[in-house]
């Protein structure tokens, strides 16, 4: 079992790399794959060597996809809001640096995730369906509390409500994308939109400073904070129905501003990611629920492998993915000196092309109105946090029942 586990996971890593520095590629769309060669690889491999190989990829996605971001200003699904501060950073020749503490965060939330599965898979089960009837509840006290605080709750509330009914939108008629992209490939071009065009339009033109990295400027108190406030919010998403790594993002701007304190904010999100898929690997084995495409495809392997072999497996891809992501850094140098506005226009044609890809014609439809929806804090003076509501009110639409 341990040759499997560790082929598995050497194969996952490759595949997490590939899924997490590729825009457009998620670690659900090759779990999806895998399953698809089920039949093939068991001819060859036992079910533990492939569902290594899903959580593996899972698990490195989290450590890689904020790459992409940083230096190119192309948000993930998982990584929308923390595109903004890690480009930034990377706009102030500290790319290097910013990847490194999404790296450590990630390393952080590996840490947190063995001690805060084992107490959720002891003591939440028995209270799932008053947690089940919550969620709307806690996303809509989040959300009520940074419109409340916001310069001004008016335009924040407006940017929310019509982010809210676009997310809603895009996802109910999903079914008019391609099926290129998969069930959740509507997301690219809604968060891409909103996150990523949106502010390459009003982006700073030039040359790209030199890339320089001489240390990582955060202090003691805020890699602690960081590190439990973005675990505590990754378990949170990863054993609750219905929410993701993106409203972890949402949530953790309640406390850790992205633009006040942006480097707490990279790395705080970067440990929820991680954390979200080792939680949601606990709540597959402890209450029978999938929270990601990954648990889907393990959950319908011919023969379910034990939860240590895959445990194993998302402990020694954390290792390989965190020196892959640290040697990655260094890419940042290839940066310097690149004029921003051709890297921009580059950028945005390449989303525009994928969006097609992914999603047909109604990507593009998407595409164009989160830019139109995520240009407007800009022009308002509010902060992009409010557009989550894209993935905000669909997740208390659900959670209430009401669709």
């Amino acid at each position: 079992m341990l040759a499997s586990i560790v082929l598995g996971t050497v194969v996952g890593i490759g595949c997490g790399a590939v899924s997490g520095l590729v825009p457009g590629i998620h670690a659900n769309t090759v779990a999806g794959v895998l399953l698809s060669l089920q039949a093939l690889l068991l001819a060859w491999f036992d079910p533990v060597f492939i569902a290594s190989a899903m959580f593996s990829t899972l698990v490195t996605h989290t450590f890689l996809d904020n790459v992409p971001g940083t230096f190119l200003g192309i948000p993930d699904a998982d990584t929308s809001l923390a595109v903004l501060p890690a480009h930034a950073l990377c706009l102030e020749g500290r790319g290097e640096e910013a990847v490194r503490i999404s790296a450590l965060g990630s390393a952080a939330g590996v840490a947190f995730s063995l001690p805060l599965g084992l107490a959720f898979v002891l003591f939440l089960p028995a209270l799932q369906p008053a947690i089940d009837w919550g969620i709307g509840l806690v996303i809509l006290a989040v959300a009520g509390y940074l419109i409340v605080v916001s310069e001004s709750p008016g335009w924040a509330l407006a940017v929310f409500a019509v982010s809210g009914l676009l997310g809603l939108f895009s996802l109910g008629y999903s079914f008019l994308a391609w099926p290129t992209g998969g069930e959740s490939g509507v997301l690219m071009p809604l968060l891409s939109g909103l996150f990523g065009i949106a502010v390459l339009l009003h982006a700073s033109h030039g040359a790209m400073p030199e890339q320089r990295f001489s240390g990582i400027a955060l202090p003691a108190g805020a890699l602690r904070r960081g590190s439990l406030l973005g675990s505590a919010a990754g378990a949170l998403v990863g054993w609750l129905p219905g929410l993701s790594s993106a409203t972890a993002n949402a949530l953790l701007t309640s406390v850790v501003g992205y633009d006040s304190n942006p480097r707490e904010y990279i790395l705080a999100t970067s440990a929820a990611n991680t954390v979200n898929a080792f939680l949601g690997l606990a709540a597959f084995y402890a209450i029978a629920r999938t929270r990601s495409g990954v648990m889907a495809a393990i959950g319908a392997l011919e023969e379910l492998p034990p939860a240590t072999a895959i445990l194993l497996a998302g402990a020694l891809a954390a290792i390989g993915a965190y020196l892959l992501t640290i040697r990655l850094s260094s890419m940042a140098a290839w940066f310097s000196g690149v004029n921003t506005t051709l890297l921009n226009h580059a950028v945005i044609v390449f989303v525009a092309l994928l969006s097609l890809f992914l999603c047909g014609p109604f990507g593009v439809l998407v595409l164009l109105l989160a830019t139109a929806v995520g240009y407007v804090p800009t022009l308002v003076n509010v902060r992009r946090v409010y557009c989550m509501g894209a993935i905000m009110v669909p997740v208390m639409v659900y959670s209430f029942g009401l669709a």
